[in-house]
């Protein structure tokens, strides 16, 4: 199972160079998970940069994946890898998540590069 976190998900619809590391992990859809986290920053983003419509089809394109619900368990999950990892709520969420569903959590963002379960692709 894979989760990716939003920075893959903006370099996926942007089409940048970086989305290589992204596009085989999106397309499989059987292994794909979703956070609802994912869905608030990625139509956050792409509706700051591209509009609307554009933001819609990003998100509409999220459902291809199963949506993981945060509940209690993933919560205080996160409550703990935020501490261990010095993490946001987002990210704890984002990896505890992964973590329920013994997912590799995909990212571009540096401070998950040593967590177990992460797939780290720096940005060079």
């Amino acid at each position: 199972m894979n989760l990716i976190d939003s920075s893959g998900w903006f370099e996926y619809f942007i089409d940048s160079p970086y989305a290589r590391h992204f596009i085989p992990v999106i397309e499989n859809t059987e292994e794909l998970i979703v956070s609802p986290l994912n869905y608030f920053e990625i139509y956050k983003r792409i509706r700051g940069v591209f509009g609307d419509d554009e933001a819609n089809r990003a998100v509409g394109f999220l459902k291809n994946g199963r949506v993981i619900d945060i509940n209690s368990s993933i919560a205080m999950h996160a409550a703990i890898l935020s501490k261990i990892h010095h993490l946001h709520m987002a990210d704890s969420i984002l990896l505890a998540t992964a973590q329920s569903e013994e997912a590799v959590l995909w990212t571009m963002d540096a401070y998950f590069k040593d967590i177990p379960g992460v797939q780290y692709i720096p940005k060079e």
